[in-house]
């Protein structure tokens, strides 16, 4: 009961601590992704080793161990997450430089668009409807390979659980990631711009910063990628997806 106590009362401390001032929350994120980073260049930048993966995994255990709630730290983080969105602005910089290179492949592009977007919304459904998934589930399943701003919001207008939709968009991002530039060497494609469209269209935004590892050309055609899928799929997908789910529903 004692021993109970006290880790009660230091958990209670360490919640008063990370609430009261942005700077533990600031300081745990920012060092664990430099520890994250320099694993990552020790490793000599494998993919099995994404930085945001090991990041997660850190934060995880680190919150865990402290007894911090994920909403306290949040809080404290918040700063960061602001930040995303200047972050996904400056994307528009690299891709301005490729706007040559733009020009000549829109057609290409928009059809790389449609095929991808499409199977990974299909085969998301397809699996969670064959593996006898509720229809909540498949709903935060669909819009899994969109950034989560987007996807939670499509998630909601679909009928799915937006928190869940924000862990398949992670799983799938971190997956993307890791695997995307295997599978894309495994079928010989090499051409840089080809490698980051696909990569951001099927990974959203960790994809992208993993295309920027590649190189500027492919980083931004990954950025291009994900802004695209992103605006397509919220067009598209409620309407599909109700379609959809009406035609099985009548069989």
């Amino acid at each position: 009961m004692e021993a109970a106590m006290k880790i009660g009362a230091t958990t209670g401390l360490t919640d008063v601590f990370v609430g009261a001032s942005p700077l533990p929350a600031l300081t745990a994120t920012l060092g664990v992704y430099i520890l994250a980073c320099w694993i990552h260049r020790r490793s000599k930048r494998s993919p099995l080793t994404n930085p945001v993966a090991i990041s997660i995994a850190m934060l995880i255990a680190l919150l865990k161990l402290s007894g911090t709630p994920y909403s306290t730290y949040f809080d404290g983080a918040r700063f960061i997450h602001f930040l995303l969105g200047p972050a996904i602005i400056a994307l528009a910089v690299p891709l301005h430089r490729q706007m040559p290179k733009l020009r000549g492949a829109l057609v290409p592009l928009l059809g790389g668009l449609v095929a991808g977007s499409a199977t990974a919304v299909v085969s998301a459904v397809a699996i969670a409807m064959l593996l006898g998934s509720p229809a909540v589930t498949v709903a935060s399943i669909a819009p899994k390979s969109v950034t989560a701003a987007i996807a939670m919001l499509i998630s909601a207008r679909i009928g799915g659980i937006p928190s869940l939709t924000a862990a398949m968009v992670i799983a799938t991002g971190i997956s993307g990631a890791v695997l995307g530039s295997s599978v894309l060497r495994s079928l010989r494609i090499r051409r840089d711009d080809v490698r980051g469209f696909a990569i951001g269209v099927a990974a959203h935004g960790i994809g992208t910063a993993r295309a920027f590892q590649i190189s500027e050309e492919a980083g931004a055609f990954a950025g291009l990628g994900m802004a695209m899928n992103g605006i397509l799929t919220a067009f598209v997908l409620p309407i599909c997806f109700r379609a959809c789910m009406a035609w099985v529903s009548s069989r």
